[in-house]
């Protein structure tokens, strides 16, 4: 095709395709470079995105699809998703395309239109093969390929979707379970068949690990002023807002779970969990996910919280509050609230309504029952054993030069 050599007929070429019947604008997209298996050529077993689109840059999308129409391939628009080879041809009309973007300085600056260069580049270099695939994901469905999985869990930890709001139901059953040599997914099956003379001539690779999900940092680079000591600890698919600083031991952040703001993690935040700003994961901590104990409940922790050492927590909690080391507190762990503390948690807690009658001075509640309060402090009794909370008398304040 004839290269669009102004922004002006861009946009008149995009909105064309936007009227094609039945065009719905994606809300996800991006071109990825893909592993395919070493046996399998067939199977994908990781997909690298350089950029993700994610409710965004809707004249990019028409164009992709154009570059798609132009080389004679039929975009599906009535499913939940897309997804088809990227080739030469596509590549060339893409470069016609965005010809007046290529020209000018604002093409530099163009996320997507560098994509178009550098894969223009390759196609002439060392060619495309089967490496790069195109996503679309027009609703929010359960994924039907790799690549639409990792479009999600992309737009999760780069934080152009909000933790918990994308469908993530039946990821497992897409991921291809494989052993991982820093960056390169390797299937089990090939090493397995290729084991004996790989050792013996000393190429048996480096395994540093075998998951169906790689480590974060192999395909994000974090927010401002994160730290993380030990790559193993984050997977993909969470996000660590500016700020946060996970430490080596016991700390773990899993898949569509991580942090608001600045957060000390020494602990573990399983899947679906969402840790609010200023808040204090101590060592050996746990925080149960939808996946390990809390019934399908998601738990989110608020602002200037502190999760005391080998405690656990599998109940939202609210602002302010305090976990004491070692304690549990589970959905249905019985607690103790004296007549007076329950005064002092309710002139913070104003619209909280309880039924409970109370008993020798005091109100049983089941931990579920207190669910998001702010200014919780759960401990249990030296003497008795009992589990209390009281009004929280101690503030939350991370030492800021940390973070």
């Amino acid at each position: 095709m004839k290269p669009i050599e102004s922004e002006k007929k861009f946009k008149k070429y995009a909105a064309k395709i936007k009227s094609i019947d039945g065009y719905r604008n994606p809300i996800g997209f991006g071109i990825a470079r893909v592993d395919r298996g070493q046996l399998h050529n067939e199977k994908i077993l990781q997909a690298t995105f350089p950029v993700v689109n994610w409710k965004e840059n809707y004249d990019s999308a028409a164009a992709f699809i154009g570059a798609l129409l132009e080389s004679e391939v039929e975009v599906d628009f009535s499913g939940s998703e897309f997804v088809c080879d990227v080739k030469k041809r596509f590549v060339k009309n893409a470069v016609s395309i965005f010809d007046a973007y290529l020209k000018n300085a604002y093409g530099d600056n163009h996320r997507n239109v560098q994509v178009i260069k550098n894969l223009h580049l390759i196609a002439q270099d060392e060619g495309l093969e089967n490496n790069f695939r195109i996503v679309f994901l027009f609703d929010d469905a359960q994924c039907k390929s790799v690549e639409s999985v990792y479009l999600k869990l992309y737009a999760l930890s780069l934080g152009k979707a909000p933790l918990r709001s994308l469908n993530l139901n039946g990821i497992f059953g897409v991921l291809e379970n494989v052993a991982w040599s820093v960056n390169v997914p390797i299937e089990l099956e090939w090493l397995r068949i290729n084991e004996i003379e790989m050792k013996l001539d000393g190429s048996y690779p480096f395994i540093s690990s075998i998951d169906k999900f790689p480590r974060l940092l192999q395909h994000v680079i974090p927010e401002e002023n994160v730290r993380i000591m030990d790559a193993s600890k984050v997977r993909m698919g969470a996000y660590l807002a500016k700020g946060t600083a996970l430490m080596p031991g016991a700390s773990y952040i899993n898949f569509n779970a991580g942090t608001t703001g600045a957060v000390m993690v020494e602990g573990r935040i399983s899947s679906s969990v969402i840790v609010g700003e200023g808040s204090d994961i101590g060592g050996g901590a746990s925080i149960l996910g939808v996946l390990s104990g809390t019934s399908g409940n998601a738990v989110s922790i608020g602002k200037n919280t502190l999760l005391g050492a080998n405690s656990v927590t599998g109940v939202p909690l609210g602002d302010g509050c305090i976990v004491d080391a070692g304690v549990a507190v589970l959905e249905g762990t019985k607690v103790s609230v004296s007549k007076e503390q329950l005064k002092l948690i309710l002139e913070i807690n104003p619209k909280f309504k309880f039924k409970q009658k109370e008993s020798e001075g005091g109100y049983i509640f089941k931990a579920i029952e207190l669910a998001g309060l702010n200014g919780l402090h759960f401990r249990r009794d030296s003497q008795t054993g009992a589990m209390t909370v009281s009004r929280s008398n101690r503030k939350v304040v991370l030492n800021a030069d940390l973070h």
